[in-house]
């Protein structure tokens, strides 16, 4: 195999794995989970998403998750992405021609408190549960390791109360099975933040595997957790991570959870399709993105995070989705 050949198929395998697929596939689902334990509370309460239906990523609001039927109105706000917490928001935005984007943290008013440019196309954005870091994810283009026009991604964070921004996790020292990680085509994307504002999980890639990790950004280390896990997100309680893991070496992603403590991690039936970080609703309900069949632009699901229930259609032709805190 030449070495053009071996970077086109690495630069493939980042793009599949940040952007996930339309695939889907037909599971039974027995409506319990395995030990028979009831299905949990439906989550209540507002969401924020962007609209993907006009093409304008106007980001909308939902009065309540529990009964989308109840009225959704928009915001003055278009994102590529978007996400609030404790009163403050962050939109990946358009910063002008090129394109160029840039990171916009809003306050409880609207008004704009931080900005920053980013380095690349937009994927992710989170803001920790404390509303004080904030972390996003782009594609970018033209590192040394990848063929002309290829992608990789670069991920940072931004301290709200001083101001400091990380342009980069490849920065950080990474140990994955014990060995210091010195490849040039590491990557990072999918950063959630605990509430101690500087532990972090994020997927970490290297020679065309995913891994789980967790990192300090203060002492700026991470290091291995578990290997195929994509786009973690830590629950509001800080006991689980949900993440979407690949089915075979090519197959479609899944829902799963991973419970800190236990270290046993549960697969959601029926959750084939997500291609986004998920978002837990609240500690027992999880949404997510997913481009189901042939649909052009992805839905967002809702989803007992025990697996007691299949996933619901929450909002049709939408992603990003928020709970509203």
């Amino acid at each position: 195999m030449t070495n053009r050949r071996r970077a086109l198929l690495a630069v493939a395998a980042i793009v599949l794995v940040v952007l996930g697929g339309g695939t889907y596939l037909a599971v039974k689902f027995a409506g319990t989970t395995p030990g028979g334990t009831p299905a949990s509370a439906a989550p209540t309460g507002g969401l924020l998403f962007v609209d993907m239906s006009s093409g304008l990523h106007q980001v909308n609001q939902l009065t309540k998750v529990e009964d989308p039927a109840a009225g959704r109105s928009p915001t003055d706000l278009r994102c590529e992405r978007v996400y609030r917490s404790t009163g403050r928001t962050v939109c990946l935005r358009l910063a002008g021609i090129g394109p160029s984007y840039e990171a916009a943290v809003l306050d409880a008013t609207g008004k704009v408190t931080h900005t920053t440019l980013l380095a690349g196309i937009p994927s992710r954005a989170r803001i920790s549960h404390t509303g004080e870091v904030v972390s996003w994810t782009t594609f970018v283009t033209g590192d040394s390791y990848s063929v002309p026009g290829g992608f990789s991604t670069r991920t940072g964070v931004m301290d709200l109360r001083t101001g400091e921004v990380i342009d980069s996790l490849e920065t950080f020292t990474a140990t994955l099975e014990g060995k210091e990680v010195t490849a040039a085509d590491r990557n990072y994307w999918g950063v959630t933040v605990a509430d101690d504002n500087r532990t972090f999980y994020a997927t970490l890639a290297t020679a065309g595997r995913t891994w789980l990790v967790k990192g300090d950004l203060q002492t700026r280390t991470a290091h291995d957790v578990i290997q195929n896990a994509e786009c973690p997100s830590l629950s509001p309680d800080g006991t689980r991570v949900a993440f979407k893991k690949r089915q075979g070496r090519l197959g479609a992603w899944v829902l799963n959870v991973l419970d800190l403590a236990t270290g046993k991690t549960i697969e959601i039936p029926a959750t084939q399709g997500l291609d986004d970080q998920p978002t837990w609703l609240d500690n027992n309900n999880i949404a997510y993105g997913a481009a189901l069949r042939n649909a052009k632009v992805p839905s967002i699901y809702e989803v007992p995070a025990d697996g007691s229930k299949p996933p619901t259609l929450l909002i049709q032709d939408a992603q990003s989705p928020s709970p509203i805190t």
